[in-house]
């Protein structure tokens, strides 16, 4: 079975973290996924989704996402129900948090200078000069000729395909002749 969602989208409100009975962190947020079409009149149509994070996951996406941010989740869809005060079974969709990705740059809007200002304003004892849009907030073998700084979607995979491309170029070719295949 398969349950694995991936999205890209714009957060819609700031993300407060909060504890559950246990003691264990969550969040609780909104992205809203621009739908691949306008409607009639030419207004960009989006998707509301309820994302959910813990732990870790949760206490970085509290300190770091504003509202506004373009992140990229990938997760698992839960559906859960519970009865209301009337009794009337609810049922409530969302997407678990497994990881996330910062989608823009400091260069794309003033998100890490707002995000300096947050955490200064909100708690003056934390270091400021963390920076999780620095390469090596992730990839402290960064180099600025990466081939993937600029394209999220990359992956280790595609990037050892292309890899065995380049090898298999650059070696020599092997002749086979046709009396050699058995078919």
């Amino acid at each position: 079975m398969i349950n694995n969602i991936v999205l890209v989208g714009r957060t819609t409100k700031m993300i407060e973290l909060k504890q559950n009975k246990n003691g264990t962190n969550y969040v609780q947020f909104t992205l809203a996924v621009n739908r691949p079409y306008k409607d009639e009149q030419g207004q960009q149509q989006a998707d509301f989704i309820t994302c959910v994070a813990w732990n870790k996951t949760a206490e970085t996406i509290a300190n770091y996402v504003l509202k506004g941010m373009m992140i990229g989740i990938e997760g698992r869809l839960q559906v859960r129900s519970y009865s209301n005060e009337a009794g009337v079974r609810q049922y409530l969709s969302e997407v678990l948090v497994n990881r996330f990705t910062f989608l823009e740059s400091k260069k794309s809007n003033n998100t890490l200078e707002s995000v300096d200002t947050f955490k200064a304003q909100h708690d003056p004892t934390t270091e400021t000069s963390y920076n999780p849009y620095d390469p090596n907030f992730s990839n402290p073998n960064y180099s600025p000729t990466s081939q993937n700084y600029n394209n999220p979607f990359t992956t280790a995979t595609t990037l050892a395909g292309s890899l065995n491309r380049a090898m298999n170029t650059t070696m020599n070719s092997i002749s086979i002749h046709d009396e050699v295949l058995p078919f």
